[in-house]
């Protein structure tokens, strides 16, 4: 799903750059995810 995600982003643009984007927004919906379960 990041991959997919940072590739799609990457169109036009360097693939290095478009799975970094992927692979942070995964760690982000990651980080969420836990801190709702700590939270709730």
């Amino acid at each position: 799903m990041g991959y997919y995600g940072g590739v799609g982003v990457g169109c036009g643009k360097p693939v290095g750059i478009g799975t970094s984007v992927g692979a942070i927004l995964v760690l982000f919906i990651l980080l969420v995810i836990i801190s709702r379960a700590f939270l709730y």
